[in-house]
């Protein structure tokens, strides 16, 4: 489904008339670490550490924990300011986004772009030197597929744009087993699954609360050109096959019967709500 053209918005409402080198250190400060969406990070850390621990099957190193997490908030944090850059005509149109720091004028488009390209590279090397080249590419290829593939390709033509574009938040699960092993196994590819099929079901319910936005600016999210029924039907499907999914671990042998009962609880309450 192709977008629709976004309508301008009135002069002088995007930005301001001072430049954004003039603002306050600590308010600029404050906006560029705004670019790289912390929050959003702190739910991939989320994901990348338990793994660490998993491939290890202990304690992993410490050092190289907090090397991996730091090439993981650079690398999201580029990711986040480079989507903010190639969104800020329609986040300047989204009340959810309009004090985004481009919107208000804080940071400009050049500082922004500077600034993604800047951590994108600093994270790659990162990895690379520190952690290792593997994890330093799938880190890479997170980036590249959410920028390209998502914010420029999918976002505003596919209404399954959250599906696919949602593969680069499910890669972090792949760095953290990289990162202590060197190697791929079905373990992490088993949790990338697993991920996947949950960023739909987690999203949805929070896009239809915005719907009103998404549908002024033309993004196709599935709650704006479907039905509550078919978003429903949609939410439950994937919720059955992520945990179908999660429980693979217990018969390949990766983890035993306390995994699987946290699995079944969790999976068991995760359905009763998609259900509801």
């Amino acid at each position: 489904m192709c977008v629709t053209a976004v309508e301008s918005r009135p002069a002088g409402v995007l930005g301001t008339s001072s430049s954004p080198s003039h603002r306050p250190f600590g308010a600029r400060v404050k906006a560029f670490v705004a670019l790289t969406k912390p929050r959003i990070i702190e739910l991939l850390l989320i994901t990348t550490v338990p793994v660490m621990f998993l491939a290890q099957q202990g304690v992993p190193d410490l050092k190289l924990v907090l090397l991996t997490c730091l090439g993981g908030f650079l690398s999201a944090g580029g990711a986040n300011a480079l989507n903010m850059y190639i969104d800020r005509d329609i986040d300047a149109l989204m009340e959810r986004t309009s004090q985004r720091p481009l919107v208000t004028g804080m940071v400009s488009p050049r500082e922004c772009l500077a600034f993604g390209i800047t951590l994108a590279v600093v994270s790659t090397l990162l990895f690379g030197l520190t952690v290792n080249w593997l994890s330093a590419w799938l880190s890479l290829g997170a980036l590249l597929f959410y920028v390209v593939v998502y914010t420029m390709i999918l976002k505003r033509r596919t209404s399954q744009n959250i599906v696919w574009g949602g593969i680069a938040g499910c890669l972090p699960v792949l760095i953290g087993w990289s990162s202590v092993t060197n190697s791929m196994s079905w373990a992490p590819v088993i949790l990338f699954l697993v991920m996947f099929f949950w960023t739909p079901p987690h999203y949805w319910p929070l896009s239809m609360k915005v719907k009103e936005d998404y549908a002024r600016v033309g993004v196709p999210m599935l709650p704006v050109v479907a039905s509550n029924k078919v978003v429903a039907r949609q939410i439950v499907i994937y919720s059955w096959v992520m945990v179908a999914v999660s429980l693979l671990l217990t018969p390949l042998g990766y983890t035993g019967w306390f995994y699987t009962l946290v699995a079944l609880g969790a999976g068991g309450f995760w359905l009763w709500e998609a259900h509801g």
